[in-house]
């Protein structure tokens, strides 16, 4: 199975540089459409409800300190390997991050704070800082199967 670092350098090498924010927001998107068209995750970790939306704890650490990611060089210590993304999961990445490569970090942040499975994992609270609450992969499927 492929890991959120493959998919982070699977995006940042085709689709250039992007903040640390979006990409972040990107890979949530990408995990929860390919729960949905594909029944099966990208990738087992999990997203956490963080006050600017869903954060791959992982992946942070990966990132952390750096705002813009010019490039995928940062994730060089994790044996990334993006050939571990099989075709049909790398036309779900592409497929989300062609309808949301325009979207800025912000606005991801804010749609996200309108959906259940961000809202439902934080309790409801959008300002508590329960930054651990973990976004369950079922909300995110059963949420975007009928919103998407």
């Amino acid at each position: 199975m492929a890991t959120v670092y493959d998919v982070a350098k699977y995006i940042l090498d085709k689709y250039g540089s992007m903040s640390a924010m979006k990409l972040q927001k990107l890979i949530f998107y990408s995990q929860a459409m390919s729960l949905v068209w594909d029944d099966i995750p990208l990738f087992e970790d999990d997203f956490e409800a963080w006050r600017k939306g869903p954060v791959c704890r992982e992946l942070y650490n990966a990132h952390k300190g750096k705002f813009m990611l010019d490039d995928s060089t940062f994730l060089e210590p994790y044996l990334v390997s993006p050939s571990a993304l099989t075709d049909d999961q790398k036309e779900t990445i592409d497929a989300v991050v062609r309808s949301l490569i325009d979207v800025t970090p912000y606005q991801l942040s804010c749609m996200t704070h309108g959906e259940a499975p961000w809202k439902d994992a934080r309790g409801g609270i959008p300002d508590t800082k329960n930054s651990d609450a973990i976004i369950s992969k079922e909300s995110m499927m059963e949420y975007y199967a009928e919103h998407w």
